[in-house]
């Protein structure tokens, strides 16, 4: 609003200062502080509020260390991470802009699915919460939204970066088309052309191979919003895991956005240039200065916990916003800690299942599960490989940082997979 504002007043009055709200980088600096300053002094309110109401966190014995001292600590605390994103984004974005539309729709959308998931264990007293069925619909729904959105909005345009080559030697040099087209086209690590299209795998079906490769993005688009909205719910089992790992990714998102949406950077970069994605900083810059406010009292020791309300938040922003910038194929390296969590769950509950069956006796691989707890948990009973170790349980404050130092690693190979060709 404030953006639109002063545009108009710097257009008809030429007021001083009013165009520096045309420079991205002063209205990411600006929502950053701003959503910082948000979800840490009114996030105190909330907490306050939450704590009046006794809207505390019902904690199982699962014999982890530390993990009863949790038992009453107030939950929901991801309004003050979706209240510190969205106020930001709506002040100092550009509404018009189809990116920022779909990150706010993402942001209320999977908002409401966890606030709702959290009222239903709080207010209902109802330890299940929302069924897993409406939950997936939920985010089914996202991603067929998101997926179709990219498909039929004439916003949403790429150039395909093309690199000359000299006659004896390699020039780095990259020339774009003319003008903008719609393409089904993504960035892929690790190969020569980092450019797939996922028309490719449909080449023999001629003319309607383009069609296919769009029902192909859409199921892509769904697959992601779903697993990595999950993934950062299963996370989010430590005091500022999910939190401070979502600010890690928040922080490389926002610079892919702004190299793909300057067409100087990408050619640099050698990258497709996305007009319009660089708005995408604004956002990103919100939404990093929310989760670092969030740590303030979400780090060991917790005061509040976040709940399904910004877990599936964060993780959904996550998704979309790869997707938005054409990066979703670089998602298994970012998210690296969501998806080792969740691939930790699948692995052990398929191992349970299967050493029951066939030897009428479950084993499991880890001491429990998602990973984090593995760590946390103390004891060798069962060990059955060696995946079992550390037998002595680690504080929690050094999981969490030993975590977010991996996250930082991969966040720094996800940056160089533009390069590593």
């Amino acid at each position: 609003m404030l953006y639109h504002l002063f545009h108009y007043l710097d257009k008809i009055f030429d007021i001083p200062g009013g165009g520096l709200f045309n420079f991205i980088s002063f209205r990411t600096g600006l929502a950053f502080i701003l959503a910082l300053t948000l979800s840490t002094l009114f996030g105190r309110r909330i907490i306050d509020y939450l704590q009046k109401k006794q809207i505390g966190e019902t904690i199982r014995d699962l014999g982890l260390e530390g993990q009863m001292s949790k038992k009453g600590t107030p939950t929901m605390g991801g309004i003050i991470i979706i209240i510190a994103i969205l106020i930001p984004t709506l002040l100092l974005a550009n509404l018009t802009n189809i990116y920022i539309i779909l990150m706010l729709i993402t942001t209320i959308w999977l908002g409401s699915i966890g606030f709702l998931d959290d009222y239903i264990k709080v207010f209902l007293k109802n330890k299940q919460g929302l069924k897993g069925k409406f939950k997936i619909v939920g985010q089914v729904g996202l991603g067929l939204i998101v997926g179709l959105t990219m498909y039929l909005s004439p916003d949403v345009m790429i150039r395909e970066n093309k690199e000359v080559k000299g006659e004896t030697q390699r020039v780095e040099n990259v020339l774009y088309a003319k003008q903008d087209i719609k393409s089904s086209k993504t960035t892929i690590p690790f190969v020569k052309n980092n450019n797939f299209n996922y028309s490719e795998p449909f080449e023999w079906a001629g003319e309607k191979a383009q069609d296919y490769g769009w029902i192909l993005f859409v199921l892509v688009a769904i697959f992601i919003v779903t697993a990595v909205s999950n993934g950062a719910n299963l996370t989010d089992g430590l005091d500022g895991l999910a939190t401070g790992s979502s600010a890690i990714m928040g922080v490389i998102l926002g610079i892919l956005a702004y190299v793909s949406g300057n067409i100087n950077y990408a050619g640099y970069l050698n990258i497709m240039y996305l007009p319009g994605t660089g708005e995408l900083l604004v956002f990103a810059g919100a939404f990093i200065g929310a989760t670092i406010g969030f740590l303030w009292y979400n780090s060991f020791p917790a005061q509040v916990f976040m709940g399904d309300t910004g877990s599936l938040t964060l993780g959904g922003i996550i998704a979309v916003f790869a997707i938005a910038i054409r990066k979703e194929l670089l998602i298994p390296i970012l998210c690296g800690v969501f998806f080792v969590e969740s691939l930790s769950v699948m692995i052990q509950v398929s191992y349970f299942k299967y050493t029951k069956k066939r030897y009428g006796e479950g084993k499991r691989i880890f001491k429990m599960t998602p990973l984090h707890h593995h760590y946390q948990k103390a004891g060798n009973a069962g060990i059955q490989a060696i995946f079992q170790r550390p037998l002595q349980a680690m504080p929690e404050s050094k999981i969490v940082i030993r975590f977010w130092i991996v996250g930082i690693i991969l966040a720094a190979v996800t940056i160089i997979t533009l390069k590593i060709r």
